[in-house]
């Protein structure tokens, strides 16, 4: 079962990570796995890029073999590289202000007051994402390892302005 990148056949295909459509003729990659209900095996399509920040390591077994299958292969290497290096990387899920008082930090289980910044999480289980709840953005350095997530955030968050994002950094670098 090797995973593939291909160009979209139809176009009515739906990214498992990001949730939007793949255009007719653009680059996805498949994740292929045994059918659970069935014989044979099923796939799971994604942009290149959600693959490359959701799903590392598969992604990382096709590009290993040959990184020029799509055009901008050895940025999707690193990123996927720098997922696997950060374990809990692949978990964002995006970002937004915390709408109520309610959710408690994955991290230091401390509530995320109402109209703070938060950083929503998935767990991928059973091929599918599932919600896993949200941190506080001061604490994705101790939470992720790292304090370099921004475009993680940005791809999954495309509707966060310049300026909202300069703030979510300058919370997540402190």
């Amino acid at each position: 079962m090797a995973h593939v990148i291909e160009p979209a056949t139809s176009g009515r295909a739906k990214c498992r990570g990001c949730g939007r459509k793949i255009p007719k003729d653009e680059p996805r990659f498949g994740e292929r796995f045994p059918n659970p209900y069935g014989e044979g095996e099923a796939t799971l399509w994604f942009h290149p890029s959600c693959a490359a920040y959701k799903r590392p390591e598969p992604l990382l077994e096709t590009l290993r073999a040959d990184p020029t299958v799509v055009e901008n292969g050895a940025a999707l290497l690193a990123a996927s590289e720098f997922g696997l290096e950060h374990r809990r990387l692949p978990r964002i899920d995006g970002a937004q202000r915390s709408p109520t008082g309610r959710a408690r930090c994955r991290c230091c289980r401390d509530l995320i007051a109402k109209d703070d910044w938060r950083i929503a999480l998935v767990f991928f289980d059973e091929a599918r994402f599932q919600p896993s709840g949200f941190i506080h953005a001061p604490c994705a350095g101790d939470y992720f390892g790292t304090t370099d997530l921004i475009e993680r955030v940005r791809h999954f968050s495309p509707e966060l302005e310049p300026r909202e994002l300069e703030a979510l950094q300058a919370l997540i670098a402190d």
